[in-house]
């Protein structure tokens, strides 16, 4: 699957609830109290649900904030009340100051770059002066969505800030590699939340919120159809779960960088190779380290990975989301060719 980056429109969020309560009030004809009592569920209970939406925005909202960067326009996520905030690496870029705005419109703070954690694509900026009333988001255990849940994706998307879009949890455990391509960082990323909610540029280091009021995940990408001329395919977006948000922003708080990173790794440097018919036909070890994975298992320079465990491995990406689904210290084997012949080996995976 082609995916961009984090791309979004703002829709009405009652358009939805206005048909359901339209069907619910044709479809009751009865006559007497119970025809009378179904008459009155559906309106009743898109009142509920559109209460429940404006009661999480209410509260999520504030929490939200956009990123002026030297990239572009992204959003951020309000972590603590220390003024730090959590936004994708490909908002930051390579910037190291940002002018953030808060959803009160209020002139906009300054933000300085505290670490960016491109393998995840995840980074961690601070204000320099934290305004009173800064409120954190809350976030949630991503381990438990579920498809079918009811989300809102909130950020700036095209610059428009302070916008919500409404949607599902679609998929769970996706895992989606981004291309490097249009400030992308080209990261792996395992276990995204995939949602119906939509996603556009500017969506990118939002938030996607249950209707408890707690975040779920970061919206990041936004799949491709290369039949649209590589346009955002409706209704296909990706968000890093918060499970991964609060294991990478915690040590960037704490210590400034990434300690434990909790990706597998072969600790090599290589490239797709390609077959005599032009297809790609493994990854060929450009460098092994010394004290990494695939070199402890005895690969060299030269040799061609076409198989990690049970997944086949014909490029640089299907590797990456090989190793993406397995942790550090994980044992399975590896399928590689030497010299025109094909050899395993078991090899233990190292760390990233």
């Amino acid at each position: 699957m082609t995916v961009s980056r984090a791309r979004a429109v703002s829709v009405p969020l009652l358009a939805a609830l206005t048909a359901a309560a339209l069907v619910g009030g044709c479809s009751s004809k009865g006559s007497g109290d119970a025809g009378g009592s179904t008459t009155q569920a559906a309106p009743a209970a898109a009142n509920d649900l559109q209460a429940d939406y404006q009661k999480v925005i209410k509260d999520v909202l504030p929490s939200v904030v956009q990123i002026d960067a030297s990239e572009g326009l992204g959003s951020g996520v309000v972590y603590d009340d220390k003024g730090h905030i959590v936004t994708n690496a490909h908002v930051v870029g390579d910037g190291k100051r940002f002018k953030v705005t808060t959803a009160t419109g209020e002139q906009a703070l300054t933000a300085d770059l505290v670490a960016a954690y491109p393998e995840q694509d995840l980074a961690v900026i601070k204000l320099n002066d934290v305004p009173n009333g800064l409120k954190a988001a809350s976030f949630g255990d991503s381990t438990k969505a579920e498809v079918g849940q009811i989300v809102l994706a909130m950020g700036s998307p095209l610059g428009l800030s302070s916008s919500v879009t409404q949607g599902i949890v679609s998929a769970v455990g996706r895992t989606v590699s981004e291309g490097r391509s249009g400030g992308g960082t080209g990261a792996t990323i395992a276990n995204m939340v995939q949602t119906s909610a939509a996603i556009n540029p500017g969506n990118s280091g939002g938030a996607l919120v249950d209707l408890d009021g707690q975040v779920i995940g970061i919206p990041t990408l936004a799949a491709t159809d290369p039949q649209m001329g590589d346009g955002a395919a409706p209704g296909i977006g990706f968000a890093i779960p918060s499970s991964m948000v609060k294991t990478v922003a915690g040590q960037i708080i704490k210590s400034g960088k990434v300690t434990d990173s909790g990706r597998a790794a072969l600790g090599i440097t290589g490239r797709t190779v390609l077959d005599d018919d032009y297809r790609p036909a493994g990854v060929a070890v450009v460098d092994a380290k010394k004290d990494g994975a695939a070199a402890g298992a005895g690969l060299r320079a030269g040799d061609i990975i076409t198989r990690l465990g049970d997944d086949e491995v014909t490029t640089i990406n299907s590797l990456s989301e090989a190793l993406a689904g397995a942790a550090p210290g994980d044992k399975t084997q590896i399928t590689y060719v030497r010299d025109g012949d094909e050899k395993t080996a078991d090899v233990t995976l190292g760390e990233m």
